[in-house]
C-alpha cells in the first residue's frame, strides 16, 4: 500500500518542506510508494504571497542576491545540503535590484518544479488547488483532511501544516471601529495583505487615517499612488488627481529603518559569542522558566553589542579609544549594562558611534513638535537622516548589527514564544523597505500626500468620523471618514478565520498565551495541553511557537526555516519507512 503525506500550504514554506524531502528521500525513505497531496487554491511554489496575480508595482523588501530557497554549509542540520542559485542568479538580475514579487514567484515555482525532479521514483505530488477545512482521525491511526467542495476527505498517513500568513477575525477594538463605521458610513479596513484588500472606497482628495509604518504600508502607499496613475520624476510625485491624503502613525511614529545599501568587507562578528546554544540550553533548563525581558533580553543585548563593537573597532579604528583587544576582553567579564555603558564612554569618545538599542526602538520619546507642519519637516529630516547613514559604509557597525539580529534570531527560535515584541523589533530594523521606497516616502510629503501623524497613535471613534491623536503633537488630530489598519493580521490560533486551525484547537491542540500553536521545537510535531506530541501531526510557520523569520533568506546566515524544515522532512521519511507506523521515536 502506498504512503499518503497531506501538506497544507504550497507556498515558499510548503516547497522548502517539498525540497527537503527530495533531499533526504534517497538515504532515508525505502518503503513502499509514496503520494504527496499538496492543498492550497493557489499554484505551489509562490502560493498567495507571492502569486503572480498581483500588481507588478509591489516589490520585495530585499536584494535579489539576499535571497536564496537553498541550502548550504552553513546550516545547522542532519540532511543533505543541495546548493542552488539565488535569485539574482536564477533570473540573471543585478545582485542589488529589489525584484517585484511576482519574479520572486516565479523564481519559488522553479524551486518547487526542480524539487518534484528531485523525488525519487515512487514518489508522486498531487496538487489539490482548494483550501483544507478541517483534520480529524485518530493519533494510532490515518488522519483525514477534508478539502472544500469534496465530500470525501484525503487520507493521510501524516499531516505538515505549512500554510503561512492567515486571515483572522477582528480584535475587540478593531470590532468596536468597524461596528462604528458601519453606523455611520465610515470605511474601516481592517488587517490583511494589503494586495487583497479592496481598496476602492478610499476617495481621490479625501483623508485616510492609516495605524501601521511598516511593510504593509509601504505596500498602501504603492498601490494609492502610483497605482492610480502617478509618477515619480526624479524626487518629485506628479499627481495623477486620483490618490486620496494619507495620515499615518504607529507606536514608534516612524518607518521601518532603510535596508542597507552596501556590501560587507572585512572580517565578520564570531557570531554567535555571547548568545548561542549553550546559553539557549541553560534557558530551557531552567525549573522555573524563563522571562524574555529579565533573562533572554540582557543575552541578547550583550550579543548585538558585541557585533556593533567589533564592527566599529575593527573597521573603523580611528574612532575608538582602546584596543579592540583589550575592549573584548573588558566587554566579556562586564556585569550588566552599567559596566558595559562605562565601559563603551571610556572606549568610543562619540556618542553618535555607540549602540542604544533603547533609543532605536523609541526614536520619538520625548520629542515633541508644536504642529502638524513641524512634525512633517522633523520626520522628513528623520527620514533624510537614515538614508544617509544606511547607504553610507562609514556606518558599518550597523551592518554588524543586522547580522547580530540574524544571529539572535536564530537562537531565539529554540525558546518558542517570546512573544510578539522581538519580532515587530527585529523586522524594524533588519526587515525595513527598500531605498528608493523611503525617498517615494519623502516625495510624497513635499506634495502632501503623505502626512505624518506621530508616535504612540490612537484612533477613537467620535461625531460620526475616526479622530487620530499622538503624544508627539500635543492637543492635536486629524479626522477622517476613512482608517486603514496597515498590518498583517497577528498570527493568533483563536482568531484564525481558517476552520482549518480552529477545529485543530477545538481538537486539543494547545497553544501559548499569545495564542500560538506549541509544537515540538525538534521536529514540529503539534502538541497537546498534557505537552503530548501528536505522531501524525505537523506544524511549521508563524502562528506556530517555532517561528522563524522568514521562509527563504540570505545565503550562508544559517537559515532557521531551513533547519526546521529538514529536520520535520527526516522526522516524516523515517517515520514512513518504519514497520507498523506507530509512534515517532523520541
Amino acid at each position: 500500500m502506498r504512503h499518503q503525506l497531506v501538506i497544507v500550504g504550497a507556498g515558499p514554506r510548503g516547497t522548502g518542506v517539498l525540497e527537503r524531502l527530495a533531499a533526504n528521500a534517497p538515504g532515508l525513505y525505502e518503503g513502499p510508494g509514496l503520494d504527496i497531496h499538496l492543498v492550497d487554491p493557489h499554484p505551489p511554489g509562490g502560493g498567495r504571497i507571492w502569486r503572480q496575480a498581483q500588481s507588478p508595482l509591489l516589490w520585495m523588501n530585499s536584494h535579489a542576491e539576499d535571497v536564496t530557497m537553498y541550502t548550504d554549509e552553513t546550516v545547522t542540520m542532519e540532511g543533505p545540503v543541495r546548493e542552488g542559485p539565488t535569485l539574482h542568479q536564477w533570473a540573471g538580475l543585478d545582485a542589488r535590484t529589489f525584484p517585484d514579487r511576482r519574479i520572486q514567484g516565479r523564481y519559488l515555482r522553479h524551486v518547487y518544479e526542480r524539487a518534484l525532479a528531485d523525488l525519487p521514483p515512487g514518489v508522486t505530488v498531487h496538487h489539490h488547488p482548494r483550501r483544507a477545512l478541517r483534520i480529524g482521525g485518530p493519533r494510532e491511526g490515518r488522519q483525514r483532511v477534508w478539502l472544500e467542495g469534496l465530500e470525501r476527505p484525503l487520507l493521510a498517513d501524516l499531516v505538515i501544516l505549512a500554510v503561512g500568513h492567515l486571515d483572522a477575525e477582528l480584535d475587540p477594538e478593531q470590532t468596536r471601529l468597524a461596528e462604528y463605521a458601519r453606523e455611520h458610513g465610515l470605511v474601516h479596513l481592517p488587517p490583511d495583505f494589503t494586495a487583497d484588500s479592496d481598496l476602492s472606497a478610499l476617495e481621490p482628495g479625501e483623508p485616510v487615517l492609516v495605524r501601521g509604518f511598516g511593510l504593509a504600508f509601504v505596500d498602501l502607499m504603492v498601490l494609492l499612488t502610483e497605482g492610480r496613475g502617478g509618477r515619480y520624476e526624479g524626487d518629485t510625485y506628479i499627481p495623477s488627481g486620483r490618490e486620496p491624503v494619507l495620515h499615518v502613525g504607529s507606536r514608534r511614529g516612524v518607518p521601518y529603518h532603510s535596508k542597507i545599501g552596501y556590501d560587507w568587507t572585512g572580517d565578520r562578528p564570531p557570531l554567535p559569542r555571547f548568545f548561542g546554544p549553550a546559553e539557549v540550553d541553560g534557558l530551557l533548563a531552567r525549573p522555573g522558566g524563563f522571562d524574555f525581558r529579565r533573562d533572554v533580553w540582557p543575552l541578547v543585548e550583550k550579543e548585538l553589542g558585541f557585533a556593533h563593537y567589533h564592527r566599529l573597532f575593527t573597521a573603523h579604528p580611528g574612532r575608538t579609544a582602546m584596543a579592540w583587544a583589550d575592549f573584548e576582553e573588558k566587554y566579556a567579564v562586564a556585569d550588566g549594562p552599567a559596566e558595559i555603558r562605562a565601559l563603551v564612554a571610556a572606549a568610543v569618545p562619540d556618542p553618535a558611534d555607540r549602540l542604544d538599542l533603547a533609543a532605536l526602538d523609541h526614536p520619538l520619546d520625548g520629542v515633541r513638535y508644536a504642529s502638524h507642519d513641524d512634525l512633517q519637516a522633523g520626520l522628513r529630516a528623520y527620514i533624510e537622516t537614515d538614508l544617509d547613514r544606511r547607504h553610507d559604509p562609514e556606518h558599518s557597525p550597523d551592518l554588524g548589527v543586522f547580522l547580530g539580529l540574524l544571529s539572535v534570531y536564530g537562537q531565539l527560535v529554540r525558546l518558542g514564544d517570546i512573544g510578539p515584541w522581538w519580532h515587530g523589533f527585529f523586522s524594524y530594523l533588519a526587515s525595513g523597505p527598500p531605498g528608493p521606497r523611503l525617498r517615494q516616502m519623502l516625495a510624497l510629503s513635499r506634495a502632501g500626500l503623505l502626512r505624518f501623524v506621530g508616535a504612540g497613535m490612537t484612533v477613537t471613534a467620535e461625531d460620526g468620523l475616526f479622530r487620530a491623536t499622538s503624544p508627539t503633537v500635543p492637543g492635536s488630530s486629524v479626522t477622517a471618514r476613512a482608517l486603514v489598519e496597515a498590518r498583517l493580521p497577528a498570527p493568533a490560533v483563536g482568531r484564525a478565520r481558517d476552520s482549518l486551525l480552529r477545529e485543530l484547537r477545538a481538537d486539543g491542540a494547545a497553544e501559548t498565551p499569545d495564542g500560538l500553536l506549541r509544537v515540538d521545537p525538534g521536529d514540529g510535531r503539534i502538541l497537546d495541553g498534557a505537552g503530548r506530541p501528536h505522531p501524525r501531526r505537523f506544524a511549521l510557520g508563524p502562528y506556530t511557537d517555532n517561528r522563524a523569520p522568514g521562509a527563504f533568506t540570505r545565503p550562508r546566515t544559517g537559515g532557521p526555516a531551513f533547519r526546521q524544515n529538514d529536520a520535520t522532512a527526516r522526522a516524516v521519511l523515517s517515520f514512513l519507512r518504519a514497520p507498523h507506523v506507530k509512534e515517532l521515536p523520541r
